[in-house]
């Protein structure tokens, strides 16, 4: 024993010498590098903006909005840059100083030709930087946002190193300037009334900030909206202004005009012809045949036309004899794209024939088939709450336009194995205790296949879909219980405007039944009454209704986006028995020799997004649900229960680690978390979130809420089950969690990357420690977090 400690003791030594050399050399090293004695002549190192002076700032929105894209035109990481900051760099410049050391390796072989190649960072110099050019820029920026006596200005900081410098930048914004009369004139009498009928749409008015920007979207509306009538030749560019900043200082007086030499078929409207489709194989295959349809002809090679011409017909939003317009155009573009069908698609306009007064356009689309499979093969590992850690994968297969329909059938395998990474209930070594397989048949047709939805509905230009779908999953709990689900579901969305969508299952039927169980799971089932009826054999026969509020597309400055869903299980199968003479909420009933559900279900959410300023907002969300099962089942299924904590919920506290109310399970219930659900969940989060530097961005945050049961439960011998757990208006208060909390996010446009510390401010529970504020101690209340995208 005494070797054995020695041999310790010598063998920490060894790798305490090890590190102290390792770190010595690293900082010799850092000592003995240079960032610039190896840069190219005449140049200088750009190390950074140093400040960036604002004179005159404008905070109006406007002003905002000018300054936020002027600091970008200025702005340029240097080398090192911290989440490309142009101020804040990291302390080591590696990759300068192996470009230092190794740049005479680059145009020989090796090893130091590989270093340099992987591992130097090359130098920004201040001519990249071309700071003259940014402050043109810049300038110029500031002019096209109305501050026409702006300027813009820069200076060199020199830095002990002369071969380095900083730059300093001075913005005065000056006054801007407004908008005073607005005048459309020159236009023909069928555009002036086009113009004069949507003038409440304008984007110019009296007395905004004058921006170049809103001249060219106003040009660009006047454009869309002439085409949208008629004038399919008619383009921006044939729109000009005339500003005079003369006769009134500090504002300008706008017309806008037609610009002069305008081409004749650019003022003359047309409309719709003949339609002509070219189907071109995803092989290339080029069309050899014909099939006339009552609303257009196909051109297709083989036997018959890749896809049924009713299924193309069914997604043109335009008419023969109809004027052109250009969103029946875009409407038509985005549903054919919506098929999935097609690898690109093409659409042209081509005149009837070449007499000088033709005003029909004939349509022909032209497009090339993709290819009619797709596979997708994931691999995940997961890591639980439970201490359980293992592999899964995903398999899946679709066949588009399948029987030449549009729809999508798919197939889909799914399989994981979990370990406990702690140890085994009975102490035993870490062991494969569970698995899950899983397989799912979908069918999703871009329609809605139902005798009840109008012809007005059916035609409409949003997205709409069927989906019917068959599953089956076997999920193995090693020691517990061993458990086979299967189903089916057919669910209809659709969409009656760009901001509202609906979503109706009418049939939803699932299947539970427990296949085996262990004696260790039955004596934790004998003592939990509701655990056992909420995890037994059950049907759930259900239909459900979603509606769906999202302004998202109408981009307005303030965001909101609301959800309800509602859900009944067992009635319309209550009702039949009822029909039969049995009662409506009678016990006892049971769909092929097993139990069913019954319970009522209502959740809604809501998200508030408000823009404060720039880039700061303060995103808000309010939640609730509500299950009551009742008739012949009184406990609802374990599935179906709410509960509360994690990531996107209260960040302060794990996922079912609170709730319900006051119940808190014991230190000794290892499982105690299966008991932390309820009947009923209210929530609410707000969170201010900020720009930090470049794509790094902060938030605070403040999360509270809970669930809780409707009514008691009671265990084997009578007695209540999980005291407190019943929600009461007289501890409601006390029994709500509370957290607040920090967070960073960084942006790469298509994720954001996040991370969050939780602050327990108040446990529903009792800890032991009195006051509101009843965290025994700090650092227990702390949760961190990291995720992918926002949590609302």
């Amino acid at each position: 024993m005494k070797r054995l400690q020695s041999k310790n003791s010598r063998t920490m030594r060894a790798e305490c010498c090890i590190r102290t050399l390792v770190l010595s050399v690293l900082v010799l090293l850092a000592a003995s590098c240079s960032t610039t004695k190896n840069l190219a002549e005449d140049e200088t190192l750009y190390v950074g903006v140093k400040k960036m002076e604002v004179l005159n700032e404008d905070k109006t929105p406007a002003g905002v909005q000018t300054l936020e894209e002027v600091q970008a035109a200025l702005s340029y990481p240097p080398n090192n840059a911290i989440l490309g900051s142009n101020s804040m760099r990291w302390p080591f410049p590696v990759g300068l100083w192996i470009y230092n050391d190794f740049v005479k390796y680059q145009n020989k072989k090796g090893l130091g030709h590989f270093i340099f190649r992987k591992l130097a960072s090359r130098p920004v110099y201040l001519s990249t930087v071309n700071p003259e050019t940014r402050v043109k820029v810049a300038t110029n920026l500031l002019h096209d946002y109305g501050f026409f006596n702006g300027t813009v200005s820069y200076s060199v900081d020199s830095l002990k190193n002369p071969r380095k410098a900083r730059l300093s930048y001075v913005i005065d914004m000056a006054k801007p300037f407004f908008l005073d009369s607005i005048m459309y004139v020159n236009y023909p009498a069928r555009a002036d009334s086009l113009i004069r009928a949507t003038d409440k749409q304008r984007l110019l008015h009296k007395g905004d900030n004058f921006s170049v920007l809103t001249l060219e979207e106003e040009r660009q509306r006047l454009s869309t909206l002439f085409r949208n009538n008629g004038y399919y030749y008619f383009r921006p560019e044939f729109i000009t202004f005339r500003a005079d900043t003369l006769q009134k200082p500090g504002f300008v007086s706008l017309q806008v005009v037609p610009k002069p030499g305008v081409p004749a078929e650019a003022k003359r409207t047309y409309y719709i012809g003949n339609t002509s489709v070219y189907l071109v194989g995803y092989n290339g295959e080029m069309p050899t045949d014909s099939l006339v349809y009552p609303t257009l002809t196909v051109y297709y090679s083989g036997k018959k036309p890749g896809i049924r011409p009713s299924v193309l017909s069914k997604r043109m939003f335009y008419k023969k004899g109809q004027l052109y317009s250009q969103a029946r155009q875009s409407y038509t573009q985005e549903a054919i794209a919506r098929l999935g069908v097609f690898k690109h698609t093409e659409f042209r306009y081509v005149p009837k024939d070449t007499l000088p007064g033709c005003d029909t356009l004939n349509v022909r689309m032209s497009a090339v088939f993709d290819q009619p499979y797709d596979g997708e093969l994931e691999f995940n590992v997961t890591t639980k709450s439970t201490d359980q850690t293992g592999p899964g994968a995903a398999f899946s297969l679709s066949r588009k336009n399948f029987m030449r329909t549009g729809a999508t059938f798919s197939f889909q395998m799914k399989g994981s194995y979990e370990w406990q990474t702690n140890s085994t209930v009975e102490g035993d070594n870490s062991m494969m205790n569970s698995y899950e397989l899983g397989a799912s048949f979908s069918l999703d047709y871009p329609r809605l296949m139902t005798p009840w939805a109008s012809q007005k509905l059916k035609r409409s230009r949003f997205p709409q879909h069927t989906l019917f779908k068959l599953y089956a999953n076997q999920l193995n709990r090693a020691r517990f219980f061993k458990m086979l689900s299967f189903g089916g579901t057919v669910t209809y969305d659709f969409q009656p405007s760009r901001m509202w969508k609906h979503s109706i299952t009418p049939f939803r039927l699932t299947f539970n039944t427990l296949q085996h169980t262990t004696q260790q799971f039955d004596s934790i089932t004998a003592v939990n009454r509701s655990l056992s009826l909420s995890l037994g054999n059950q049907f759930i026969p259900a239909m459900s209704y979603t509606l769906t509020y999202d302004n998202a597309p109408m981009k307005r400055r303030h965001n909101l986006w609301w959800e309800t869903s509602f859900t009944s299980a067992g009635n319309a199968t209550s009702l039949i028995y009822a029909a039969f003479g049995k009662g409506f909420k009678e016990t006892g009933k049971k769909l092929l020799n097993s139990p069913y559900a019954q319970f009522l279900k209502m959740t809604t959410e809501m998200r508030c997004l408000f823009k404060i300023s720039g880039k700061q907002y303060l995103a808000t969300r309010l939640m609730g649900g509500i299950l009551y099962a009742y008739g012949n089942q009184t406990v609802a299924p374990y599935s179906e229960q709410f509960y509360i904590g994690g990531a996107n919920s209260i960040r302060a506290f794990t996922v079912r680690s609170i709730g319900p109310g006051t119940y808190h399970p014991g230190e000794d219930n290892r499982y105690g978390y299966i008991d932390e659900t309820g009947d009923l969940k209210l929530e609410a989060n707000v969170e201010y979130r900020f720009p930090i530097f470049g794509d790094l961005h902060g938030a605070a945050f403040l999360d509270a809420g809970n669930v809780w049961l409707l009514r008691s439960q009671e265990d084997a011998d009578g007695n209540n089950a999980r005291p407190g757990g019943e929600i009461t208006l007289r501890n409601l208060g006390k029994s709500i969690a509370l957290g607040t909390g920090v967070g960073l996010r960084y942006d790469l446009t298509f994720l954001v990357i996040r991370l969050d510390l939780g602050i327990a401010l108040h446990a529903p529970y009792d800890t032991g420690k009195s006051g509101y504020y009843n965290i025994p101690k700090f650092k227990d209340g702390l949760g961190l977090h990291f995720a992918i995208g926002y949590p609302f």
